[in-house]
């Protein structure tokens, strides 16, 4: 299906005059993931929180909802604000690497933080098949994931901030703002079905790529970020060790300093992927 009008993307700006940052959250997520922890890149620069299509205060149509779909309301909100550079977090590093795939003279740059690359949709199954309990039900079921989505959202919304002790309470509020169908088949489409492989292939040879990821990232193993950067030389691989898939909750300024770092460093100047 197309866009129409009814899918433009809920946004939050903020900053000065300047370069364009356009940042996506992960799965679950909106722009309170990042409002109040990416303040130091406002000084000379202009921010873009972005809900993405299904979530937060973004439209939720009842639809497929596919990388060309997501894609599809990002262009829509987006591109009379090009150029800028994505940064995106899980899924939404997912959608920024498609983006750039298909729209490469909007985009300036990437930053993708936890990027989730199992290698396949079959290694993706067997990856959340053999993780923890809960995981193997809701991530690989879809009857179960919508039962889970309707349950968390009607009876125990209100619990997970105190729940989610790891996360800041807004972040953890905004997990229920999307509906079953935006929630199961964003998983579906974004994280099994999507060829991120082949949208990171098609990329332009001189843009920049520059992935952020933790060595304790148990969602998003390392390995994936690391095998899908290898042999791509604009690609750079910036390891935070003792961190998880949320790099900008639980270790902010080293999430900073490397996104900084990715923004002014020149390309010429790049060390090659460790």
């Amino acid at each position: 299906m197309g866009t129409d009008e009814t899918e433009t993307l809920y946004v939050a700006e903020s900053g000065v005059d300047g370069p364009l940052l356009v940042f996506l959250p992960g799965m679950g997520g909106t722009t309170r993931y990042w409002q109040g922890r990416v303040t130091a890149l406002e000084k000379d620069r202009r921010v873009l929180l972005v809900d993405p299509l299904g979530f937060g205060q973004s439209p939720k149509p009842w639809a497929h909802y596919t990388a060309a779909r997501h894609v599809n309301a990002l262009h829509h909100t987006l591109s009379r604000r090009a150029p800028f550079t994505l940064i995106g977090h899980s899924m939404g590093a997912v959608l920024s690497v498609a983006y750039a795939a298909r729209y490469p003279a909007q985009v300036e740059r990437l930053i993708l933080i936890g990027l989730p690359y199992f290698g396949g949709r079959e290694e993706t199954y067997q990856h959340f098949r053999n993780g923890p309990f809960l995981d193997r039900w809701f991530f690989t079921n879809v009857t179960m994931a919508a039962i889970a989505c309707m349950t968390t959202r009607r009876l125990f919304g209100w619990l997970l901030p105190y729940l989610l002790r790891d996360i800041p309470r807004e972040v953890a509020a905004d997990l229920v703002k999307h509906t079953w169908r935006s929630f199961t088949s964003s998983l579906w489409e974004i994280i099994y079905n999507n060829d991120l492989k082949a949208d990171a292939d098609k990329l332009a040879d001189d843009l920049a790529v520059f992935c952020i990821h933790g060595d304790q990232d148990q969602t998003a193993p390392l390995a994936g970020a690391r095998w899908l950067s290898q042999g791509r030389p604009n690609w750079q691989l910036q390891v935070l060790p003792g961190v998880d898939h949320h790099p900008l909750l639980h270790k902010r300024g080293a999430c900073l300093d490397a996104m900084i770092m990715a923004l002014e460093r020149e390309r010429e100047e790049r060390p090659p992927i460790r």
